[in-house]
């Protein structure tokens, strides 16, 4: 365009340092270069579509990234920090049992960009609302993020640079199903963030029979790639374990995972669950968690106890964006 190059470099901080979503807010480009850039090319921001706030103050948006395909994002206080949770596809392929999301065909990957405006809005609600700094980001929205792994490491660099929203790595954790193969890629890539795996049972057969991922990625494939991830890494990994009723809130089923857990570097969230409309699984009673949680820290593992939030708001990782978005047919018998 015949412009001189420092101004590449302040059209880049508009974009993804101050997330601007028109040329016309460049303010200290030319009025000449804001028209000439509003001519040749689009910036495509999500857009909000749908707002729910928690008597808990949590808030849960729903995101049209184009016409009819939604994601969500959520913002989670608590007193010590301020979460987003975001999204990294549009709907899911892997049909975990327990989650809203799977309902959702799987449409498409979310761009860098689309990553990065969950983040913007959210931190925009945070400060704005609440007058508090955005502290940490969680990849456990909607989709899986390893099978979107070019766009979501590229949404962390943006994330994270200087250049960007500046904010450490280690204040981010990306959330997997489980894919054995690219966690150990992660390894590779020295990945800075923090690592989380869904777990949820520590009994092949019964981790089966909620997430068909663990057919072709079972507990010690799976195991395997965690010590390597760790090796590459220096990074311990947290596991996610959602704590259903009669299903896995047993001693036995806590003795299973502290089994597991014993010879790897990991910690252990306890997540209650928020069910979904017409789920199968419902939450555990507290008695039953607390119980768990004293049994793992017998074992000497590290736990925590996620309490569900949004309980009054359609809380449960989809359900906003089940109602907000065309579901698919279903099957046919």
């Amino acid at each position: 365009m015949g412009e001189k190059p420092f101004r590449a470099a302040q059209v880049y901080q508009w974009l993804w340092q101050k997330s601007v979503g028109s040329f016309e807010e460049m303010s200290n480009l030319s009025q000449t270069l804001r028209n000439a850039l509003s001519e040749r090319f689009e910036l495509h921001k999500i857009r909000l579509a749908d707002q729910q706030v928690s008597v808990d103050r949590t808030i849960k948006c729903a995101f049209e990234v184009e016409p009819g395909k939604v994601v969500e994002g959520v913002l989670i206080p608590t007193a010590s920090r301020m979460t987003a949770c975001i999204s990294s596809q549009v709907g899911c392929s892997l049909s975990c049992a327990f989650c809203a999301t799977g309902r959702l065909k799987m449409m498409r990957n979310l761009t860098a960009g689309e990553i990065v405006d969950q983040v913007v809005h959210l931190r925009q609600e945070a400060e704005g609302r609440y007058q508090t700094p955005l502290s940490n980001i969680v990849y456990m929205g909607m989709g899986e993020p390893l099978l979107n792994y070019r766009n979501v490491l590229a949404s962390i660099e943006r994330i994270t640079s200087p250049d960007g929203l500046g904010m450490s790595p280690q204040r981010i954790t990306v959330s997997t199903a489980g894919i054995a193969k690219m966690i150990r890629k992660l390894g590779d890539d020295r990945v800075k963030f923090n690592l989380a795996l869904s777990l949820h049972a520590a009994h092949d057969e019964k981790r089966s029979k909620i997430m068909d991922i663990n057919e072709s990625n079972n507990l010690e494939t799976l195991a395997e790639a965690l010590r390597y991830f760790y090796e590459q890494t220096g990074t311990r990994v947290t596991f996610e374990y959602i704590i259903f009723k009669d299903f896995n809130d047993s001693l036995k089923d806590a003795r299973e995972l502290a089994d597991y857990s014993r010879n790897l570097p990991v910690k252990i969230n306890i997540i209650e669950y928020n069910p979904i409309d017409g789920g199968d699984y419902v939450q555990a009673d507290r008695e039953r968690v607390d119980a768990f949680a004293d049994f793992l820290e017998s074992r000497n593992l590290v736990v925590n106890i996620r309490r569900s939030r949004g309980k009054d708001i359609d809380a449960a990782c989809g359900q906003l964006a089940n109602k907000n978005a065309a579901l698919p047919e279903p099957a046919k018998k």
